[in-house]
């Protein structure tokens, strides 16, 4: 198995997301959106990995996404636009507009719809063959993180409020729940089983739910404490020293997930045993995207410098490692 390594050309400033193609076949492709307003195509396939194509947004991208061929992408950032992205061409196209910034863009598996949320408390479904509009769903607060599993869509969002929508049936929320985190939401990602979701918080916590709402199932959800240490300040006085989780990504073939902190790791968990499986050695600066292939061969992990850092050595250091997944690396143990 080789060893993990840095993809040459990688964007110059924060990299917002990084999602490897869903199509077998093309399943070393890797699509990384950034601050610095480009969308970027990997071929992964190679130590180093090769810079396939790089195409310039109009203004900084907060998520992209595949469309179900493998062969188009989705932007959304501070532009409030969403756009189809033909991967061949460079050609850009506007999909939806909304009032703020796209924060979040799916492509959903089972319809075909393109969901974009946004900080204007929209999440909007538009079907990208007929080029409108189908729905928009009015939230109570700003998205921040969406995913979607089988024909239920979680909406994460300001104010520790958590909407799961039925895609099918959009005037109303399938079910309104409260955050199980005490503090902003980061990341929120579904159990590739489709029973629940987990979610992560700027307070070093990660939370497990479950869809079912019978007492029984809702029993078995729980929090727990991560990407935190124990540190030395100026003072050399010992503190608890907590990190946000940034990025949440689960394994397609094992169901297990990793998580990335703003203390520049990376940790796999088991869900169902309540355990960390392993950590890998710190990356040079904080996580704040990850994925996971579609064959449960590599992880993608974007690194850089906080948002808004105006230290330029910090914007030095992001980059994406690809690290190649040996057979059986991430599965349970129990």
């Amino acid at each position: 198995m080789a060893s993990q390594y840095y993809l040459q050309n990688s964007p110059v400033d924060i990299i917002s997301a990084v999602k490897f193609n869903p199509t077998q076949k093309y399943s070393n492709f890797l699509l990384a959106s950034s601050w610095d307003a480009t969308l970027n195509l990997y071929d992964t396939s190679q130590d180093g990995g090769r810079l396939l194509t790089r195409i310039d947004g109009i203004a900084p991208l907060l998520d992209c996404a595949w469309d179900q061929s493998g062969k188009a992408g989705y932007i959304g950032g501070l532009e409030s636009k969403v756009r189809r992205v033909d991967l061949e061409t460079g050609d850009c196209t506007v999909l939806a507009q909304h009032t703020g910034p796209v924060k979040s863009v799916l492509s959903h598996e089972n319809t075909g719809l393109v969901i974009s949320g946004s900080w204007d408390r929209t999440v909007q479904f538009n079907d990208p063959r007929q080029k409108f509009q189908t729905g928009t769903a009015q939230v109570p607060h700003k998205v921040f993180s969406m995913d979607a599993t089988g024909n239920l869509l979680v909406v994460g969002m300001a104010g520790r409020s958590v909407y799961v929508y039925d895609v099918r049936n959009l005037d109303e929320p399938f079910q309104r729940r409260e955050s199980s985190l005490k503090y902003m939401t980061r990341a929120i990602k579904c159990i590739p089983s489709g029973e629940g979701y987990a979610s992560s918080s700027i307070e070093g916590r990660i939370a497990v739910d479950f869809f079912d709402p019978s007492a029984v199932v809702q029993a078995k959800k729980y929090a727990f404490k991560c990407h935190r240490s124990i540190e030395t300040d100026s003072n050399d006085t010992q503190v608890d020293a907590v990190y946000p989780v940034n990025a949440l990504a689960f394994h397609p073939i094992y169901g297990t997930f990793v998580s990335g902190g703003s203390d520049s790791l990376v940790c796999f968990w088991d869900y169902k045993a309540r355990k960390r499986l392993r950590q890998y050695p710190k990356y040079p600066s904080p996580i704040q995207a990850l994925d996971i292939s579609i064959t449960g061969s590599a992880l993608a992990i974007a690194h850089g410098g906080e948002v808004g850092n105006p230290d330029a050595n910090e914007r030095t250091m992001c980059g994406i490692t690809v690290r190649p997944l040996a057979p059986g690396e991430g599965k349970s143990k129990s």
